[in-house]
């Protein structure tokens, strides 16, 4: 037995041996060129504006050593992107992939997407962004109490939109039904950008949207409440819809950050994971975004992997409730 069990050794590291090697040197190198960052969403929104953001210090050799190219691939509210990534994303770590929760657990729960949560293998989180309530400056109504009033009266008729199916400002919209005993029409957008300029536009009557957006088109629009637990600093005169009466929690707050797709080499996964986060704490980092009106919330590897599945499982109950079968 000993004998066999030698033998058995021998051929395994003669089989593997070479591979590990080989890993172990594709991790000591990595990165040796740029690295592709897929986004999700259109350029300009929130989760394009904040990648670009806390990708920018990439190329510094305290971190990548090499440029982040963004690559937008938008539609579906992010299923697009995300099933390209499971689908046809290499993963040699040369592809970085944004991810928004709770968009790409609500998808995975409710649709029947090529991915789920645990297709994708998280490296760091940079920030988490609550869903707001917007209406065009000149709009007739002035809190959510309006908006509502007029929804009773009037059900179906006040539409209002966001950045697609399922994603954040729809579930803040199905809580806000919900919790006001309302019937509201959503309108899924292809993107924040998209959908803000609908709400300018007065082609909706309202929208649920991010709150670094808002915060820098305060002069075009109304923020009426914020789909948190507590108000934010940066909109600090903005109440929560909890302050309002209406139960509306935070599971629509859009955290944000840096992923591969399954399969990359652990080796490059844990190097990988620990330059996002460092990057991400970089002050220079943290004064654009406090600059833009972007929420940081930065969360280690481990941390990152519990939100993940700490999302996953907050969705599995509420969507049950929300979503009409």
């Amino acid at each position: 037995m000993k004998k066999l069990a030698f033998l058995l050794g021998t051929l395994a590291l003669a089989l593997f041996g070479p591979i590990a090697a080989h890993a172990a040197d594709a991790a000591a190198d990595y990165p040796k060129s740029p690295i592709s960052l897929v986004v999700v969403y259109t350029p300009g929104g929130a989760t394009d504006f904040q990648a670009r953001i806390a990708s920018m210090l990439a190329s510094d050799k305290k971190y990548f050593g090499q440029p982040m190219v963004v690559v937008n691939k938008p539609g579906a509210g992010g299923m697009t992107g995300w099933n390209w990534s499971v689908e046809k994303g290499p993963k040699d770590g040369y592809t970085i992939i944004s991810y928004n929760m709770p968009h790409l657990a609500a998808q995975a729960i409710a649709n029947k997407p090529s991915f789920t949560v645990e297709s994708f293998e998280p490296l760091a989180n940079w920030g988490a962004d609550p869903a707001v309530l917007i209406v065009p400056k000149d709009s007739p109504y002035k809190t959510v109490k309006d908006l509502v009033e007029y929804a009773k009266a009037n059900p179906g008729k006040v539409t209002v939109n966001g950045a697609g199916l399922l994603v954040g400002h729809h579930i803040a919209t199905l809580q806000l039904e919900k919790a006001a005993g309302i019937k509201l029409t959503y309108i899924p957008e292809k993107g924040g950008t998209d959908a803000f300029q609908a709400v300018y536009s007065h082609k909706v009557i309202a929208g649920f949207n991010n709150l670094a957006d808002a915060f820098r088109n305060t002069d075009n629009l109304n923020v009426l409440a914020i789909a948190d637990v507590k108000r934010h600093p940066f909109l600090p005169d903005v109440p929560t819809f909890q302050e309002l009466g209406y139960d509306v929690d935070d599971a629509s707050v859009n955290f944000r950050g840096f992923c591969f797709v399954k399969g990359v080499p652990q080796e490059i996964v844990d190097k990988a994971a620990d330059m996002s986060l460092r990057m991400f704490n970089d002050p220079m980092v943290a004064a654009k975004m406090k600059e833009s009106g972007s929420p940081l919330h930065i969360l280690n590897r481990e941390d990152t992997k519990k939100m993940f599945q700490a999302q996953k499982a907050k969705l599995e109950v509420l969507l049950q409730t929300l979503v009409k079968k």
